[in-house]
């Protein structure tokens, strides 16, 4: 059985627990944990919809990951399949946050969760930018209840 996501989270990763990522204690190795959080925190974009290229190109705009914490909960070993999931808690004026977790695609259980401070920056200033209004309805029309 495959665990559906919630109302308001959006899946943006999967994977499965392979050999090479585990380390001498047998679960999967903290920084592969990482690269699954930090890539899902690419398909957020486009899983809620809001149109990062499109914003790049035209306002020189792109979003940057400004803080990111992980909370480990339960290991994962080899052979294990898992989702991430994501969802939008907070919309700031120049940043957004979301949480991702990590469940077990077959029982749900959640096995890590992170927590991204996401910041517009504009690539010209090399500074932190307000995010754009029309954005900004697109990332509130998305907000977790309870995430």
């Amino acid at each position: 059985m495959t665990v559906a996501a919630e109302e308001g989270w959006y899946e943006t990763g999967r994977g499965v627990v392979v050999p090479w990522k585990c380390d001498h204690f047998g679960h999967m190795n903290v920084r592969f944990y990482a690269e699954a959080f930090d890539d899902a925190s690419f398909h957020i974009w486009s899983a809620i919809g809001v149109p990062i290229l499109e914003m790049e190109e035209k306002l020189g705009l792109i979003g940057v990951v400004a803080s990111l914490k992980i909370d480990f909960l339960q290991e994962m070993r080899v052979g294990q399949l898992w989702v991430v999931e994501s969802a939008i808690v907070r919309v700031g004026t120049k940043s957004f946050t979301y949480r991702e977790r990590m469940r077990d695609t077959h029982s749900g259980v959640v096995h890590a969760t992170a927590d991204l401070v996401e910041v517009f920056f504009d690539k010209v200033e090399r500074r932190a930018a307000p995010i754009p209004d029309d954005v900004r309805a697109l990332l509130e029309a998305k907000l977790a209840a309870g995430a």
